[in-house]
C-alpha cells in the first residue's frame, strides 16, 4: 500500500534498516496508537507493529481484524513517523519490542535469531501461497514470516497525452527516453521515477538482463547491459525531461494525477486513486528492456508479518497470525483489495478477487504474473545502499559507472563474507 510501503521511502523500494542499528528508546513517542485494540479475552496480550499506511480506512481494518480475535488481546501500534524501519529495530532492542511487525524478508533477521521459524504454520497450506513469495521467505529450508499483500510496480501513463504526441508505448529505455522528450511541455515533464531514482535501480537491472545476486549469493548485477543502463539513465537526468524535485515521492499518484507528468512509476496500490482523477485516461507497462538483450520487469515489493522470535509470547504470536494471515481468507482479500489494489499472495484469492479482473487492474495481474521479480532475502540494506551510491555518483554526478561499481562490489562482497562465509 502507497504510504512508505515497501521499498519506496527510498522505493516503497526498500529502505530496510540495517539489524545494526544502535539500540534508541522505545516507539512511545512515535505517534500512533497504545491503546488496546483486542477484543474481551482474556489471554495475552500481544502488541503487532504496522507503518502508516496512506489509504483511508487502512488502520481501522488492522485494528477491526485484532477485535475479532478471541484468544489474546492485540495490541495495535500505527507508526505515523517516516523512519518506521529505524524506530522498530530500535525498538526490538529494547524491553518494548513488539511480539509481531510488519516487514520485508532480510536474511539479517533470521541470522540473529531475531524472526521466529513459521514453518508450521505455512506447510499445511504452502502449495497456496505463491511460489517466488515462499521462496523470498526461506532460508535453509524454513519459512521466517508470512505474505500479506504483494505490491507490483510499473509506469502508469496519460492516454491521452501520449496519443496527442504521437508517442507509442516504450517497451526499451531508449524508446522511454524519446517518449520524454516528446511529452514533456511547459507544464508537463514526461517522465517522473521519483526524486531519488532509487525505485527504479533493480528493475533497471533486471531488464538488462541481470540480477543483484544469483543463486549461489554472487555478485550478478556488474554487468555490460547495466552499465550501458547507468549512463541511459544519466543521459535521461540531465535531459531537463524528468521530473524532479515533486512535492511527493512516486509512490503517491498525485504528481500523476495532477498533471505534473505524462508517465509514471509508481504501484498497483495507486489504481483506485488514479481512476477516480482520471476516469479511464491512463494504462500501465512494465519497466521497458535496458538493453536488446535484455527483457521487461516489474518489481514486486509488498509487506509481511514476522513474529519476534524473542517475544515472550511467541507462540501465541504465532497462532494469532495464523488466525488472521492464513485463515481468516475474508480479511485477507479485504487487505488486499479494499484499500488500494494488491494482489493476494494467496493464489486461491488471487485468483477468485473480483475487483483485480478487469481493466488496468487485470493488466497489472497480467505485467506482475509475466514479469514479475521479487525481494531476494539474501540481498541487505547494506547492499540496496550500495547501488543507491552508484546512482548517486554515476547518474546524478556523472562518475564512470565501472569505477561505481566496482566500489560497490567492495562493499557488497564485504557483506557477502559476513552472511554467507
Amino acid at each position: 500500500m502507497s504510504a512508505m510501503s515497501s521499498n519506496n521511502w527510498n522505493r516503497r523500494n526498500v529502505l530496510r534498516a540495517a539489524m545494526g542499528l544502535a539500540a534508541a528508546g522505545g516507539l512511545a513517542a512515535c505517534g500512533g496508537n497504545n491503546g488496546r485494540s483486542g477484543g474481551s479475552s482474556s489471554g495475552p496480550t500481544l502488541n503487532q507493529y504496522f507503518h502508516a499506511y496512506g489509504e483511508a480506512g487502512t488502520e481501522q481494518a488492522i485494528k477491526k481484524y485484532a477485535k475479532a480475535y478471541d484468544k489474546a488481546n492485540v495490541t495495535t501500534q500505527w507508526i505515523t513517523s517516516a523512519d518506521f524501519e529505524s524506530k522498530l529495530f530500535a525498538t526490538l532492542l529494547t524491553k518494548n519490542a513488539p511480539d509481531l511487525f510488519e516487514f520485508h524478508p532480510q536474511i539479517q533477521m533470521v541470522k540473529s535469531g531475531q524472526v521466529a521459524d513459521l514453518t508450521d504454520i505455512i506447510d499445511p497450506v504452502k502449495s497456496d501461497f505463491n511460489p517466488a513469495d515462499i521462496k523470498s521467505h526461506t532460508v535453509d529450508g524454513k519459512i521466517y514470516g508470512v505474505r500479506m499483500i504483494d505490491d507490483p510496480q510499473f509506469f502508469f501513463y496519460r492516454k491521452s497525452m501520449l496519443e496527442k504526441a504521437k508517442v507509442e508505448v516504450p517497451t526499451t529505455l531508449d524508446e522511454l527516453a524519446e517518449a520524454a522528450a516528446k511529452l514533456t511541455t511547459g507544464k508537463v515533464k514526461g517522465l517522473y521515477m521519483g526524486n531519488d531514482l532509487h525505485g527504479v535501480i533493480n528493475p533497471m537491472i533486471w531488464s538488462a538482463g541481470a540480477d543483484t545476486l544469483n543463486e549461489k549469493n554472487e555478485i550478478a548485477y556488474h554487468t555490460p547491459g547495466v552499465i550501458e543502463g547507468i549512463k541511459k539513465m544519466r543521459k535521461l537526468f540531465t535531459s531537463g525531461n524528468l521530473l524532479l524535485g515533486a512535492p511527493t515521492e512516486s509512490w503517491d499518484p498525485s504528481s500523476f494525477n495532477q498533471g505534473l507528468t505524462a508517465i509514471q512509476f509508481c504501484g498497483m496500490w495507486a489504481m483506485p486513486a488514479i481512476q477516480e482523477a482520471l476516469g479511464d485516461d491512463w494504462g500501465v507497462f512494465p519497466f521497458p528492456k535496458t538493453v536488446d538483450s535484455g527483457k521487461q520487469s516489474v518489481y514486486n515489493g509488498g509487506w509481511s508479518m514476522f513474529v519476534n522470535a524473542k517475544s515472550k509470547n511467541v507462540d501465541a504470536a504465532k497462532e494469532y497470525v495464523k488466525w488472521l494471515w492464513i485463515d481468516q481468507k475474508q480479511y485477507q482479500e479485504d487487505w488486499a483489495t479494499s484499500y488500494g489494489f494488491h494482489i493476494p499472495p494467496r493464489s486461491s484469492l488471487a485468483q477468485s478477487a473480483t475487483k483485480l479482473k478487469s481493466g488496468n487492474a487485470a493488466e497489472g495481474v497480467k505485467l506482475f504474473n509475466e514479469f514479475g521479480h521479487f525481494d531476494n532475502i539474501g540481498w541487505t540494506q547494506a547492499m540496496i545502499t550500495a547501488l543507491e551510491d552508484v546512482f548517486a555518483d554515476s547518474v546524478r554526478k556523472d562518475m564512470d559507472p565501472e569505477a561505481a561499481l566496482d566500489k560497490a562490489d567492495t562493499a557488497v562482497n564485504r557483506e557477502l563474507k559476513k552472511l554467507f562465509g
